[in-house]
């Protein structure tokens, strides 16, 4: 079966590092499929990122995936094939052996290819002396001689941003045409020269870039080449889900295209996010990084969304079925024993002192109260909803030899009431239902209690659900004394105690712990 994680990034730069970073914090299962080829590797450092002014590239994703590994996330390199629906999520094909994973959500960060134009030797110079952005190279070529290779419409507004950071600027007009008057005259002002002519290649001596060769054969002298290149998102996994890559827009000229995203990242397809050059292909380092961790937040309140979905779901199902007698024999026929084999010690406490007469032990399980009451002297109806329970009851009353005084009955009380007005003493020890079932079962309780009886309700009370009693976190199903008693008629009962008792109890595992205890006790007038 393939492994499933909450979230696959695919991409291993900023964008996908900070994503899955922040994931694996929030706890979830990450997985990074990172092909090894980000963008930026030609670049010898990473600028304009507080704090990692100046850090080597692969230094930088290198302490990335250290502190994604640190807080569980995991790697694999190689290439998404292709991604598609599964169910709930997604499965993904990777290269090399038909190998796949599947994800509940997608965190794509698969950045972007430049496209340089072609001219010989432009290509082996990038990302050195072959330049984009004035913002990540832009200081590193102050004051040199920089010539900007006009490719496209846009290229005299790079030549004037360049200007920026030289004085020395030159334009390659290369296959465009000559400038206007009105441009001529702003390029005059700035002093940025026109050079007409087709560029040929790149001149480089010694390893480093020493200027251009014309197609006249006359070679312009230079440190650095500035080029608009084609900016094209690696969106092949994103296609085959149904998104196409969208045109970007500079006034009225096309620069590239990405996948278009709302601001968190989500795209049209649902549990599909963006971050990143995919998506925004004006994105430096440090910006695309936050995007990863705007997507990574968006990803988790969804999948934290989805997670209360299907735990509503359970818990309607968990309440609808626990308390029923499918249930109740499941946990007896698990175990050999479920409870202690002493009587509930509120029992104890309230009963040692009555008179002896008629009780109802209500949900009598393995029978240990009902035990103690005829060992006590009382005749007792013991009752549960569960077989196997009442099995081994009456083998515990026959090996306390009180088996004769203990009447043993498989029963509902929702659908079988109790004879009323028919016992001394009625006792539910902890016994939970849905509310108005709860209340409706009490009352029949109630009634059954004959004049001058006792009745007795004990439960978990709701702070038992603060500390460390471990619980089944039902709150619905947990009650107060003064719950049960504001049902109970004053001008019928009379409330002896209606109150939380605390005591000690240990755990399976030996740890000492403190209940409590929802007591009511009242005699009926």
């Amino acid at each position: 079966m393939d492994e499933t994680y909450d979230v696959v990034v695919v991409g291993g730069g900023a964008a996908g590092l900070s994503g899955a970073l922040a994931l694996s914090r929030a706890r979830r299962s990450v997985l990074v499929i990172d092909s090894g080829e980000p963008r930026n590797a030609p670049a010898d450092r990473i600028h304009n990122y507080l704090g990692r002014e100046g850090t080597p590239p692969g230094e930088l994703l290198a302490i990335g995936r250290a502190e994604v590994a640190g807080y569980g996330g995991q790697f694999r390199t190689g290439r998404v094939q292709a991604a598609t629906r599964d169910d709930d999520g997604f499965r993904l094909s990777l290269d090399g052996g038909g190998e796949s994973v599947r994800a509940r959500r997608l965190l794509v960060t698969t950045g972007l290819t430049d496209e340089l134009p072609d001219v010989p030797g432009l290509a082996q110079r990038w990302g050195r002396d072959v330049l984009h952005c004035p913002y990540c190279h832009g200081w590193e070529v102050r004051d040199r001689r920089i010539g900007v290779l006009a490719t496209s419409p846009l290229s005299v507004h790079q030549a004037e941003m360049w200007r920026q950071w030289s004085p020395s600027v030159l334009l390659l007009l290369h296959d465009a045409p000559a400038p206007d008057a009105e441009t001529a005259e702003r390029l005059a002002a700035r002093s940025i020269a026109v050079v007409p002519g087709p560029v040929a290649a790149v001149e480089v001596t010694d390893d480093a870039l020493t200027g251009v060769r014309l197609a006249d054969g006359r070679v312009v002298a230079l440190d650095a080449i500035v080029v608009a290149t084609r900016l094209t998102p690696r969106a092949d996994v994103l296609v085959g889900l149904g998104l196409a890559p969208e045109e970007v827009m500079m006034g009225e000229h096309v620069i590239g295209a990405q996948i278009p995203a709302d601001a968190t990242g989500a795209t049209t397809v649902p549990g599909v996010w963006v971050a990143g050059n995919v998506a925004d292909i004006r994105g430096q380092v440090i910006t695309s990084a936050g995007a990863g961790l705007t997507a990574a937040a968006a990803i988790n309140a969804d999948l934290i969304a989805e997670d209360t979905r299907d735990a509503v779901a359970a818990y309607r199902q968990l309440v609808a079925t626990t308390f029923e007698e499918p249930a109740w024999e499941e946990r007896y026929q698990s175990r050999p024993t479920v409870w202690s084999g002493r009587p509930n010690p509120q029992l104890v406490a309230e009963v040692t002192d009555l008179a002896p007469g008629r009780a109802l032990d209500v949900g009598s399980g393995e029978g240990a109260d009902a035990v103690w009451l005829a060992e006590h002297g009382w005749q007792v109806t013991a009752v549960d909803i569960s077989s196997t329970a009442l099995s081994r009851a009456a083998a515990h009353a026959e090996a306390a030899g009180v088996g004769d005084r203990i009447e043993f009955t498989h029963a509902d009380l929702r659908d079988k009431p109790p004879t009323e007005e028919a016992y001394d003493l009625v006792s539910a020890q902890f016994m939970h239902l849905p509310p108005a079932h709860r209340r409706e079962l009490f009352g029949r309780l109630a009634a059954a209690v004959a004049p001058g009886g006792v009745l007795l309700i004990v439960g978990h009370h709701p702070s038992d659900l603060w500390g460390s009693a471990h619980r089944m976190h039902m709150p619905d199903m947990m009650y107060t004394a003064q719950d049960v008693a504001a049902d109970l008629e004053p001008a019928q009962w009379e409330v002896l105690a209606a109150e939380e008792r605390s005591r000690l109890a240990t755990t399976p595992d030996g740890e000492n712990i403190t209940l409590h205890d929802a007591v009511l006790v009242a005699r009926r007038r």
